[in-house]
This record gives C-alpha cells, structure tokens and sequence, in this order.
C-alpha cells in the first residue's frame, strides 16, 4: 500500500494549524515566531499564512469551531449544530479549556464578537420577535451564552457532560425560552 505524499503547502498548513492548537493548549502566547518554532517552519511561511496577529487568532477561532461557523438557523441550531458544536470543542479540549479562561483566548472571543452577536440576533430574532426591547436581546444575550465554549466548559468542568449531553441540555432549555417568548403571559 502506497501513501499518497503530501504537498509541501498542505503540509506546511496542517503542521501550523497543529502549532496553533498546542500553543492554545499550552496556554502559550500565538505569535508568529511561536507558531514557526513548534511546527518547523520558517517564520516567512507563518507570516504568509497568516500576515498579523489578527489572522492568527482568527485562525485558531476556526480550529476550535465546527466546519459551518456561524451559519445556522435555530432549527438547524437545534437539530445537531450544538451539538457538532460542543462536540468539536470537546475534540479540542485542552486549547478550548484555554481559550475560555486565557488572556489570549478572551483577545481571540473578543475579535469576534460583534459577529457573534450579529449572528446569534439571527438567530433568535423570529423566535424572541414577540418581546420588548430590551428583553428581547437580554434573553437573546443569555441565549446565546447556552451555545458557547463557557458554557461548554462549565458542563463539562462542573457536571462531567460530554457534548451531546451539553447540546441535549442545551436545546431544551433555549427551545423552552423560545416557546416562552412566542406566547408571553
């Protein structure tokens, strides 16, 4: 049986992308000179990967998300993107457990944030059309705090949960807030 070789571009890829996640789960400051020293490439081959810092925590954010990033509707939320979710977290537990309680991965979650937020009014915004301002983005807010990687850490630090269990949990919990939120009284 042969192996097929791997282009030396894929392979400089897939060596800085596991740099990224050891770094992240070391607690290790991502930079440039870093993510060359680990993965063993030159630092020119980093820097034309990713041209700054941004690029970099941008790219760690990815390695930590499942393949569709923030491109659901609540159903599709519901019926199984948490749970990829939470399940791609848990394939990357040391650099998400990191992530989440870092000063580096806070730079990360915050780079993102207006995103994040825009994504999850999305989301929620037909379901939670039938409250005021400003219940509707509070609710919205703590909604959104059931799908994140705190609250996955949490479940999973606190109650021992794996994600499938976490995204269970989850789903019933922000389906019942929708309901709510569809007939108030």
């Amino acid at each position: 049986m042969t192996r097929t070789p791997v282009s030396p571009a894929r392979s400089n890829d897939a060596r800085i992308d596991s740099a990224l996640l050891d770094l992240m789960g070391r607690g290790e400051p991502i930079t440039h000179d870093a993510v060359a020293e680990q993965s063993g490439v030159s630092r020119r081959t980093v820097y034309r990967r990713y041209a700054d810092q941004k690029a970099l925590r941008l790219r760690v954010w990815e390695l930590l998300s499942p393949p569709q990033g923030l491109n659901l509707d609540l159903r599709q939320l519901l019926d199984g993107g948490l749970a990829q979710q939470f399940q791609t977290f848990d394939s990357n537990a040391a650099a998400m457990t990191v992530t989440m309680a870092s000063a580096e991965g806070r730079a990360i979650r915050n780079q993102l944030s207006e995103a994040r937020v825009n994504y999850y009014r999305s989301v929620f915004g037909a379901a939670l059309a039938p409250l005021d301002e400003p219940l509707r983005t509070q609710v919205a807010a703590a909604l959104q705090v059931l799908c994140s990687g705190l609250a996955w850490r949490e479940m999973r630090d606190q109650w021992g949960l794996d994600g499938a269990s976490m995204a269970a949990g989850c789903a019933f919990v922000i389906e019942a807030a929708v309901k709510a939120a569809r007939n108030p009284g």
